[in-house]
């Protein structure tokens, strides 16, 4: 792979960012991302070495958003279209950038409880 293609993604690689998981198997999900793909216009992979998908940074954010929108706000596939064809989506990179920090911090602080709970568990 050359050096400009490095600054894209798979669309397995793209998989693993956006923590997409498969519930029945353990092959990754690239089916949703495919699903996506084909409902909302934004998202635009380059395709080299016949038919593999490749995501730039851009791609890969609007993923992101979209992720956000459904799986954690519990939006529709039609709310999210109207949002990413808005002018509202500053607006949701703030308050999407803000429940990420706070979902990391929650992830931080089960661990730090863990780990305490098994220190006592081992005194």
């Amino acid at each position: 792979m050359n050096k400009s293609l490095k600054t894209y993604k798979t669309i397995g690689e793209v998989v693993k960012i956006l923590g997409l998981e498969n519930k029945n198997s353990q092959s990754p999900p690239t089916h949703t991302i495919r699903f996506w793909e084909k409902e909302f216009k934004q998202i635009k992979p380059k395709v080299f070495n016949g038919k593999r998908r490749y995501y730039d940074e851009k791609n890969i954010e609007i993923l992101r958003k979209i992720y956000f929108l459904l799986k954690e706000q519990g939006m529709t596939i039609n709310g999210v279209k109207k949002i990413l064809d808005s002018k509202e989506t500053l607006k949701l990179d703030e308050m999407q950038n803000k429940t990420i920090n706070s979902l990391k911090i929650k992830k931080k602080i089960v661990k730090i409880s863990n780990i305490i709970k098994s220190l006592k568990n081992n005194s």
